[in-house]
């Protein structure tokens, strides 16, 4: 919010003046009356393996994080330029697999990776598309400089805070609104259904029957995936409601079989198709895999989306995008050790008080050690997982992550932020609605931001002048 003189940025020089004159009482209960209104909405979150909070809300911060128009251009440039080369990576390492030949990625971190899909090897989805809904993580250190902080190629979640954020701020915060031009978020649904239908088969009709599959009730994000499926306006199934024939999916309904053209799945590989991958499966939908082979239903995303977005994989994107575009990166990733070689390893051994380690297939903020906040048990520990597996981590150092006011049991103070912005890839364009989920680090100074962890959410603002 401020710079390093002190003074305001102009982004948020309204919001400031706001916040100099709001007294405390008109926050608190701002505050209570957000907290009312997501539960009357129903909006929860599980933690697996947390008895004590096995359905809670996800801490919602009233404060909104503002951004200028022209940051979001060259935010918006970057994502667009780095999807393209993800997709383009996913079909070669599937097909010619011409990076791999050129050795700019070890053969290792491909045909070893734990989400490589032998099963794709030679195959193409409908219009050579494969990831067409990512979530990327952004991080800021400084006014000028944002980096990639992680890519989110198989499932990305978020969605639906990013949406229910904007909705109740509008309500609570009319007039804020007022005071600045704020770009919309809310037409997200519709595009994500062009999207959708723009990656029907081509086979499929005019009007191609879209459904979003669930694992159930029981999974951690399963009021997303019901309030997407009612923004949608489409079906919302699970693998019981689904069966296939002749290598083509229809869906159970009253009026008997309906054939179904895109699948926009939240369900992991591994359990979409039991006679293709785990056979103890009873989520997926026993074929599906043979009628997407034969091109007869297009998955969102794709099968083996996985094998470009491990940690591992991460620290070759800025190779990955010349390879591909013959451009440099719009965006930075963050300098990574790879485990993996043995002077990295000496190096994050020496240093590990200074570094971020992370688990090459970790997530949700789980797996990793936050050098500078760790006590010494848990950095031996650390040294030992990475003496035992070297390959299984890489390592950052510890930046200085920009922060944002938020408004804490202390008043008003700063706390760490990230961003997840939501790109879509169909046959037509690519559309990125402006802004997108910023997730807050509740705990002073923590630099976690995932709901698992104790992180909150706040309203994304990205100014249209």
């Amino acid at each position: 919010m401020t710079l390093p003189d002190g003074s305001v940025r102009e982004a948020y020089g309204q919001l400031a003046e706001w916040l100099s004159t709001a007294p405390a009482d008109l926050l608190d209960y701002r505050v209570k009356e957000a907290e009312l209104l997501f539960r009357r909405i129903g909006i929860t979150f599980a933690v697996y393996g947390d008895a004590q909070a096995q359905e809670r809300l996800i801490p919602f911060d009233i404060i909104p994080r503002i951004l200028t128009n022209p940051e979001w251009v060259t935010l918006k440039a970057g994502l667009e330029q780095r999807v393209k080369a993800l997709n383009m990576y996913i079909s070669d390492v599937y097909g010619k697999r011409e990076i791999l030949k050129a050795g700019i990625v070890p053969n290792e971190l491909v045909f070893q990776n734990a989400a490589f899909r032998p099963e794709m090897a030679g195959k193409a989805p409908p219009h050579d598309l494969w990831v067409h809904i990512a979530g990327i993580d952004i991080v800021r250190v400084d006014a000028e400089t944002f980096y990639v902080l992680e890519d989110n190629a198989r499932t990305p979640s978020g969605v639906s805070y990013m949406l229910e954020n904007r909705e109740v701020m509008i309500r609570l915060f009319p007039e804020l609104f007022s005071r600045h031009r704020v770009a919309p978020v809310e037409r997200y649904a519709d595009e994500l259904l062009a999207t959708l239908r723009s990656i029907a088969p081509r086979s499929s009709s005019s009007e191609p029957t879209i459904v979003l599959l669930t694992p159930g009730v029981y999974n951690s994000a399963y009021y997303e995936h019901s309030f997407l499926a009612d923004k949608l306006g489409i079906e919302l199934v699970e693998g019981r409601d689904l069966f296939v024939r002749d290598d083509v999916v229809y869906m159970r309904t009253t009026e008997g079989p309906k054939r179904v053209d895109v699948i926009y799945r939240r369900l992991d590989d591994e359990f979409l198709d039991p006679l293709v991958f785990r056979p103890d499966s009873a989520l997926g939908v026993p074929g599906l895999v043979s009628a997407y082979h034969a091109g007869n239903v297009t998955l969102t995303n794709a099968i083996g989306t996985g094998v470009a977005d491990d940690k591992a994989i991460y620290s070759y994107m800025p190779e990955i995008i010349r390879f591909y575009l013959g451009t440099e990166p719009l965006l930075k990733n963050v300098p990574t050790h790879r485990c993996r070689e043995p002077e990295a390893l000496k190096y994050v051994l020496d240093h590990l008080e200074e570094l971020v380690v992370k688990e090459v297939h970790g997530s949700g903020g789980y797996g990793m050690l936050v050098g500078p906040h760790a006590t010494k048990e848990q950095i031996e520990l650390f040294r030992a997982k990475l003496n035992a597996s070297p390959a299984g981590f890489i390592a950052q150092p510890t930046l200085a992550l920009s922060t944002c006011p938020t408004y804490v049991d202390q008043g008003v103070a700063p706390r760490h932020v990230d961003l997840r912005p939501f790109v879509l890839t169909g046959t037509d364009e690519v559309r990125i609605v402006p802004g997108g989920l910023t997730r807050v680090a509740m705990k002073e100074g923590s630099l976690v931001v995932n709901s698992s962890q104790g992180g909150g959410t706040k309203d994304t603002w990205v100014l249209d002048t």
